[in-house]
């Protein structure tokens, strides 16, 4: 017979229902017979031995107390009343015929004797009637006790053996199936469950076991084809000329091209399922990969006895925006370092060859303004005033190449000294104050209290501060202002330029300190100012950063370390 659980619980638990039921039946019925018997016992045939007792002393009295025939009388009407077992009535009868003969005040010693054999048997009666009961009321405790022990007993027995049974019918199947569950998990589609019962776990056990099976059947029906396609993958990553290494979630090292063997001097064979941070700990060059905190600088790493330049890259790899390993990449860039290098000196060589000449011409630019040289009209002023600015211009830009070389070779030196803030300001002011005053700009600089000096190179840091102004400037609507304004934080000097121009987009704002990045739109400058003033201040150990909203003008902030040196 197929029974689902829950039909299994429900007898279980009707059985157990109709069990204490019947128990409860079994006790409420003996409790009521005991209960009437015991209430028949200490009611009529204690009121007739205690009538009985009342005439016995009465009947002491007789001759001494005249009253005591009243006290006799009563209790023997009170007995008429209270007539309830086989021959009391009779013997009761005896009484009121001894009595009835007595109170007449013609008796003996021997009739009042004989009145009280009668009362004696009168009480035997009673008495006898109590023993018969408390018998029957014992005779009726042990049968209570004997059948509700019985059903005690049979209660316990069918309540343990459905305790035993039908958790046991449950937990047995639930611990196969979540076993079953838990190698399924472990990718073991082997695994089976067989199961006897006719319900729902039954049921479940097949769903369970067809589930296994197509698991199975798909696993093995492309498991040729996924070890094709990792012996593809492995073969395309050993054949890349960039160092390669991946590793899973918890750091084990899985794969590692021919690349990155030479180069870290490592081999698969020794390393792979290896945790990599436990490798790295004898290989300085593969702990400096997993720091994953390099700068821009590429590493220098010596290859086959020739230095050789590399661009370290470690990339998150996701599924289902779970992480699920990482791939660090070394792209060796020596070709492209040679040829930046190149470049290098050759601007360098061309920013210095240039600014002899060009400081030439506008010497000469400004001697031929002199007029105790001579006049010169209206045109020829032109001309020369042209000259002039094309001169700066370029000398402004040679300078800017002479420090960007400075910067990409390493070669830049700073004179770092205790200064006031104030005396920066005043250094860079009077560079811009011909081309405000062009537009009609007004310059106001403020400064908080007790400012502390500060630590910078006053020639790098001016030039930073009048590079800003210069754009602030280029920037600004006739007629308007621009605030500079100098702060300080605990251990930091903030110096800001804020102008109230057209603002800067948020897409140009995240790379305007990039090298040669011009707005689009934009026609003056090189595009290297703000990025060598951003290397400048980083150098001497502070941060330049911009704070720009479209229609709202720009504040350009750096800042600097007070203290002593």
């Amino acid at each position: 017979m197929k029974l689902s659980i829950k039909s299994k619980l429900s007898i279980g638990i009707s059985v157990l229902f109709v069990l204490l039921l019947t128990v409860s039946v079994v006790a409420f019925t003996f409790i009521n017979i005991l209960s009437g018997q015991t209430e028949n016992i200490l009611k009529d045939n204690n009121l007739s031995i205690r009538y009985c007792n009342e005439m016995l002393r009465a009947a002491d009295e007789f001759k001494a107390h005249p009253q005591s025939f009243v006290r006799f009388e009563n209790a023997l009407k009170q007995q008429d009343e209270n007539v309830t077992e086989k021959g009391e009535y009779a013997a009761t009868a005896d009484v009121h015929a001894y009595f009835d003969k007595i109170k007449d005040g013609r008796y003996t010693d021997a009739d009042v004797d004989s009145l009280n054999r009668k009362i004696y048997h009168l009480s035997d009666i009673n008495q006898s009637a109590i023993e018969k009961k408390n018998s029957a009321a014992i005779k009726a405790s042990h049968e209570a006790r004997l059948w509700i022990s019985v059903l005690a007993v049979v209660f316990v027995l069918v309540g343990f053996t459905l305790t035993i049974n039908i958790p046991a019918s449950i937990a047995e199947p639930m611990r196969l199936l979540t076993e079953g569950i838990r190698e399924i998990s472990d990718k073991n589609y082997n695994k089976r469950i067989y199961l006897d019962n006719k319900d729902e776990l039954g049921e479940m056990a097949g769903a369970f076991n067809k589930m296994a099976e197509k698991l199975y059947g798909y696993e093995h029906s492309n498991l040729s084809q996924l070890m094709f396609e990792k012996k593809r993958v492995e073969t395309i990553i050993n054949q890349m000329e960039d160092a390669v290494i991946g590793m899973d979630a918890e750091n084990k090292i899985l794969f590692i091209n021919n690349t990155a063997e030479h180069l870290f001097h490592l081999k698969s064979s020794e390393i792979l399922g290896k945790y990599a941070p436990d490798v790295a700990l004898y290989n300085d060059l593969l702990r400096t990969v997993l720091q994953k905190d390099q700068s821009s600088q590429p590493l220098k790493i010596v290859v086959d006895g020739k230095e050789n330049y590399f661009s370290a890259d470690a990339r998150t790899v996701f599924n289902e925006e779970k992480q699920i390993g990482e791939v660090f990449t070394l792209k060796n860039i020596t070709s492209f370092k040679e040829l930046d290098i190149s470049k290098t000196n050759l601007l360098a060589t061309i920013s210095h060859e240039l600014k002899t000449p060009i400081s030439s011409i506008k010497m000469s630019t400004r001697l031929l303004t002199d007029e105790r040289i001579g006049d010169l009209n209206t045109e020829q002023k032109e001309l020369i005033g042209n000259v002039s600015d094309d001169a700066e211009r370029l000398l402004k830009l040679t300078g800017e190449l002479l420090n960007m070389t400075q910067l990409e070779t390493g070669q830049i030196q700073l004179k770092l000294q205790i200064i006031q803030a104030s005396k920066i300001i005043d250094m860079a002011l009077p560079a811009v104050q011909v081309q405000a005053s062009q537009k009609n700009i007004h310059l106001e600089n403020t400064y908080d209290d007790n400012l502390p000096d500060i630590i910078a190179d006053a020639e790098k840091t001016s030039w930073v501060l009048i590079n800003l102004l210069n754009n602030a400037i280029k920037f600004s609507p006739q007629g308007t202002k621009i605030i500079i304004h100098v702060s300080h934080d605990h251990n930091k000097v903030f110096f800001s330029v804020k102008d109230f121009g057209p603002g800067i987009d948020e897409t140009h704002a995240a790379h305007i300190f990039d090298r040669y990045y011009k707005i689009p739109g934009e026609q003056a400058g090189t595009g290297l100012g703000l990025s060598i003033g951003k290397e400048f201040i980083e150098a001497q150990g502070g941060k330049l950063m911009v704070e720009s909203k479209l229609g709202e003008g720009s504040t350009f902030i750096f800042q600097l370390p007070a203290g002593r040196i």
